[in-house]
């Protein structure tokens, strides 16, 4: 059985924090704000395999109301997110993410970002779809106030 999941998630981008995305530290002269590192991939892409598996959310899972969450590094809630997922008798199996920021480019990241991310879930990169987009300027995006991302990903029963 093959079940499909969708992910959201965005942050203001503010200075002082540290633009964390995928897992890879981007250099840039502001971070995304959040109660975690704030990376909207990992967030994205966790709630995207926790729906597919009817698993819930990340804010259930790790509620921003509590303290052991405070700067926690995104990709170990993602790994165990993926743990929590197994359990559950699936395997997370394929995504496809899009970010959307007017700055920074991206582009030179995906491959890094994919690897990250291949390591925390069991996808193999080859199934691991990556892309950013602008807003061509509109909207909070496209003043570049913050940053968005959308996943899909796929998980099956063995």
């Amino acid at each position: 059985m093959i079940r499909v999941g969708i992910g959201y998630d965005s942050h203001r981008l503010v200075e002082g924090r540290s633009l964390v995305l995928g897992g890879l530290r981007i250099p840039f002269e502001r971070g995304l704000d959040g109660h975690s590192d704030a990376d909207a991939v990992a967030h994205a892409l966790t709630d995207a395999l926790l729906g597919a598996a009817g698993a819930g959310d990340i804010g259930r899972l790790f509620p921003d109301t509590a303290p052991e969450w405070k700067d926690a590094d995104s990709i170990v809630l993602l790994r165990q997110a993926c743990e929590l997922i197994r359990g559950r008798g699936f395997v997370p199996w394929q995504a496809d993410i899009t970010i959307i920021a007017e700055r920074p480019r991206l582009n030179g990241y995906f491959a890094a970002m994919a690897a990250r991310l291949s390591d925390a879930t069991g996808i193999v990169v080859a199934n691991l779809g990556l892309k950013a987009k602008t807003n061509e300027g509109l909207g909070w995006i496209g003043r570049g106030e913050g940053i968005a991302v959308m996943a899909v990903a796929t998980v099956e029963s063995p």
